[in-house]
Order: C-alpha cells, then structure tokens, then sequence
C-alpha cells in the first residue's frame, strides 16, 4: 500500500491543442447559467462552463433527439399489469477535444441573491463518430461500493475509481487542477510496464489494495485533500482498445503522483484522440470541501 495526498488541486482549462488535423473545428459558446439558492458560486461557474461547450458543439455540429420506451412489469397481489413509459433526450454530435484560452467569466446576482454566471469559451472540437469506445466509469468516495459513486468529496476523504470495459484495451487516468499540473494516477507509480491492460467486462476497482491485480503492480491509495473552503478538480479517464504511448511526466515528490504541464497533457491527449479514433475520454468534474 502506497498512499498518495493530493494537495490543492483545481479544475483544468484545457488550453489549445497543438497543430490542427483533419476534421478538427474552432469553435465559441456563450452561456447564462441562472443558480437557485442551494447554488453555489463555484457550482454556477460549472455549470456555466458546460452550457457554453454543449452549446458550441450543438451550433456547430447539431442534435440528435432519441426516444427509448421502457417496458415495467408490477405484480400487485394476484393481478399482473404492464405499463410503458418514454425518455426523450437531446445530445450533441460534436465533442470538445480542447479549451483555445480561458474561459471567460461574468457574475451577477439576481433580484432573489441567487447567482448568474455567463460564460464564453473557444476552443477545438471534432463531430462524433461511432468508432470511440464507450465505457462505465465512476467516481467512489469512502467506498469501493459503485453504488456510493460521487464526485462531491470532503477534505481527508478517500476516492477510488469503478471501470468496466466491453472489450479488450488500455486505461491511463489523469487529475488535473488550477496549479497548472496534470497529475498520472494510472498506471500505477510502481506498475510493471508502461501499459494498464483491462480484460472486457470484468469490474475493476482502482487505488483500493484489496482489489489490486498483480499485473497492475502495486496499488497507490489516493486521499484528497484541500487547503481553500472549496476546490475543484477534473479527473479524465482514457481507454482505447488500442496501446497508447504515456506522457512524458515528471517526478513531483515523495508520495505524490508524477505530474506534466497543463500544455504538454492537452497537446498529448488532443494528438492522441486525432490518432487513434477508438479512444474514449471520460471527464468527471471532482469538488473538495473544507
């Protein structure tokens, strides 16, 4: 067991990818996000955030509207009845591959002291297409249960990470802050090679000894830890069926994970998905409370 602390991490604004590919756009969006009263500031600066990238990619790419019907059995007695019912959503077919600058922010305060933040955000984009990988991935907090999964943690909590694949393939995870580091949680500090293999459907529970593999090495445990009243973090799960070269990252200290720059991972990562279109990218936005 090798504990890691991860100290004063905040959210990542991937800066501009480096040269542009085939099929990559430049795109802006603009969003208002109008908070309610359990809304914090930081949770509207997110938020707003999110609307201005979604509404880039649906401007630029378009929407598609599905609707799946689901089919619900229910006993009652003896009297069996089936009854249907419809979700209907909306998504974009582009997906963000990197901030170009930072997001730029206003803040207001509505009639009732409730917050609203508008944001504006360019950046590099490509449209969506069948090839990338899905996959199930989940953050656990203060429990390896993928039932507890959460992204809302508090200073001293312990995080783990829940995967499970379709198919074959590779895994390299990433925790990324405001402090203009990129830190490599996977593979582990002490893994046998360079390459994280996952066999498809099989449920893996990382930085947790117990559920450790011996062909992934030992096991690093991770405690977030914060020094602000609030921090926010981005932890971005990569996966491609495919091996991929790791990043060039370096020594940060004892018992800390090897960290790169924020340019060198955001060149790395958009290089990376340009050459290999089966990669999948899963970005869960973490807060750390006092």
């Amino acid at each position: 067991m090798r504990p890691l602390r991860i100290l004063s991490l905040m959210l990542l604004m991937f800066v501009a990818a480096a040269a542009n590919a085939a099929g990559d756009k430049s795109v802006k969006g603009e969003f208002t996000y109008f908070g309610d009263k359990n809304d914090s500031r930081e949770q509207c600066r997110m938020h707003a955030l999110e609307g201005a990238r979604l509404q880039a990619l649906a401007k630029e790419f378009g929407t598609v509207l599905t609707q799946d019907t689901y089919q619900h059995d229910r006993l009652s007695g003896r009297e069996e009845s089936t009854y249907f019912s419809q979700l209907t959503s909306t998504a974009v077919k582009g997906e963000w591959l990197a901030d170009e600058g930072e997001p730029q922010f206003e803040y207001s305060l509505d009639s009732e002291g409730c917050y609203v933040v508008t944001c504006i955000v360019r950046g590099r984009a490509r449209e969506i297409s069948n090839e990338a990988t899905d996959f199930t991935a989940s953050v656990l907090r203060n429990s390896t249960d993928p039932r507890n999964a959460s992204t809302d943690f508090h200073d001293g909590d312990d995080m783990y990470l829940y995967m499970r694949t379709p198919v074959d393939g590779y895994v390299a995870v990433f925790l990324a802050g405001e402090d203009n580091n990129v830190y490599s949680l996977l593979p582990y500090q002490q893994a046998p090679g360079p390459d994280m293999k996952l066999r498809r459907n099989t449920d893996y529970v990382f930085f947790d000894s117990a559920s450790g593999r011996p062909e992934h090495g030992t096991v690093d445990e991770l405690q977030l830890s914060t020094f602000s009243n609030i921090e926010r973090n981005s932890l971005y799960v990569v996966f491609s069926p495919n091996a991929f070269s790791r990043i060039a990252d370096n020594f940060a200290g004892e018992n800390i994970p090897r960290s790169t720059s924020i340019d060198d991972f955001s060149a790395w990562l958009a290089r990376a998905r340009r050459n290999d279109p089966k990669m999948g990218v899963r970005i869960m936005n973490i807060t750390i409370q006092k």
